[in-house]
């Protein structure tokens, strides 16, 4: 989407030598016109695949997910990070190590908002080493949900976890693919 990878380009952050900050327009501020587009675009791609719900994880994954709910008409859930007071025992959860906070989420959705076969669509912000989307099918699993996709908004080609996800066989669709960081500089995938 050359859209984002402009944004990318223009305000996107290099930390190190793996770490891409996009605070700017997706993690922190939001640009919702560009959440539309990526809404819109996720929803092109899997229009198809008769979907029940889109399914991330917080907070990140949120704003592109609930424009892809829109676009597509179906109800947006997502794992929640901390269990609140108001959070029923009967939650489905999964362990989800992030590698930018360097700490593990004991992640959880109500099971009243995710049932045995419904079809769901994974979105999230990143995918790197494939931890979020692998917890997010670990709940689909217990669910017994059928995952029927993942729409990732910024994808390190350069990190392994697109192998997980294609090892699953589960089809992935990445608005954006870097391929490298070179001298603070973002490279794309053709």
């Amino acid at each position: 989407m050359k859209q984002l990878e402009e944004r990318i380009k223009q305000e996107g952050r290099v930390l190190g030598e793996d770490i891409l900050k996009v605070d700017a327009f997706l993690n922190h501020q939001i640009d919702p016109e560009l959440m539309q587009a990526i809404g819109a675009t996720f929803a092109q791609h899997f229009q198809n695949d008769k979907i029940d719900k889109i399914l991330t994880v917080e907070s990140s994954g949120i704003a592109p997910a609930v424009f892809t709910g829109l676009a597509l008409h179906v109800p947006v859930v997502f794992a929640r990070k901390n269990k609140s007071l108001t959070l029923p025992d009967g939650v489905w959860t999964a362990d989800v190590y992030s590698y930018t906070k360097q700490t593990t989420n004991h992640v959880m959705i109500d099971q009243r908002f995710l049932g045995a076969g419904e079809r769901v669509l994974i979105i999230d912000d990143f995918l790197a080493n494939g931890q979020a989307v692998a917890g997010l099918l670990d709940i689909v699993d217990q669910a017994q949900a059928v995952a029927v996709g993942a729409g990732i908004v910024i994808e390190k080609s350069f990190q392994k976890g697109r192998q997980l996800l294609d090892d699953r066989g589960l089809p992935v669709v990445s608005l954006a693919r870097i391929k490298a960081f070179r001298d603070g500089q973002v490279e794309f995938d053709s």
